[in-house]
């Protein structure tokens, strides 16, 4: 798993890519950089919709139903999404908290 993408912290879609529905997952389009990625689940598709709603990434995992024992497997695969730019990083919304925020 890449360094660079914590579990624990939240994420989202990148504002500029659009997702788009296929029968072996989908197609993620960035208009900014026009690159064009492949989620290959639609396990993983149900994963990076839940980044949003959800206040970090092992909880959109077990949101979007991945067994425990394939949390590593899509954590790599979220690493990798971040490396391209098709997720990002996002700020806690005022609802939630992190560890640092209850100390």
């Amino acid at each position: 798993m890449a360094a660079d993408l914590d579990p624990s912290r939240p994420y989202r879609l990148q504002a500029s890519v659009a997702l788009r529905p296929e029968p072996f997952g989908a197609l993620a389009y960035d208009f900014r950089t026009r690159r064009l990625s492949f989620l290959k689940t639609p396990a993983l598709v149900r994963v990076v919709r839940e980044l949003a709603d959800q206040p970090d990434a092992h909880s959109a995992l077990v949101s979007a139903g991945v067994p425990a024992d394939q949390h590593t497997r899509y954590l790599t695969a979220l690493a990798g999404l971040l490396a391209t730019g098709t997720i990002e990083p996002r700020e806690t919304t005022p609802h939630e908290t992190t560890d640092e925020d209850a100390s």
